[in-house]
């Protein structure tokens, strides 16, 4: 069988974790920069030992759409100061025995129509790379704040 691969170009950059333990475990950088205990709130005493994997995406998708929310109102022809985003991620029930994950992305744009936020909420949901890699296998809800 033959193995499928996209053709890739030259990246833009690249990052590196390492975990150890799991959920209950910690993550690491090789350069550093990232060196955490996570916490796990399915089990019972890791609740609060530090941020668990979807705190830790959350963060990470929040910033990301943010970055293709500005870009979109920039290809728009106008500024989306004073922008917030907000990522709710959930870990679920897939119903067949695992687990999947669940987005809901908020966005305030402050000076904006709800439909003209909606309309770059979209524009940046089709460019964003954290949405486009979700894409088919995780549900992402998009909501107007």
């Amino acid at each position: 069988m033959a193995l499928l691969t996209e053709s890739v170009t030259k990246p833009l950059l690249s990052a590196e974790a390492i975990s150890k333990g799991g959920r209950s475990g910690s993550v690491l950088s090789p350069d550093g920069l990232l060196d955490l205990t996570l916490g796990n709130p399915l089990v019972r005493g890791a609740e609060r030992l530090g941020p668990n994997p979807e705190l830790l995406f959350a963060a990470v998708y929040s910033v990301c759409y943010h970055g293709a929310l500005i870009s979109a109102a920039k290809k728009f022809g106008t500024v989306a100061e004073d922008s917030i985003v907000r990522a709710r991620v959930s870990l679920v029930e897939d119903g067949s025995g695992g687990n999947r994950l669940a987005v809901e992305l908020h966005a305030s744009m402050p000076g904006f129509e709800r439909a003209q936020v909606q309309t770059l909420m979209n524009a940046a949901h089709k460019s964003c790379p954290y949405s486009r890699a979700l894409r088919g296998d995780a549900t992402v809800t998009l909501v107007v704040d």
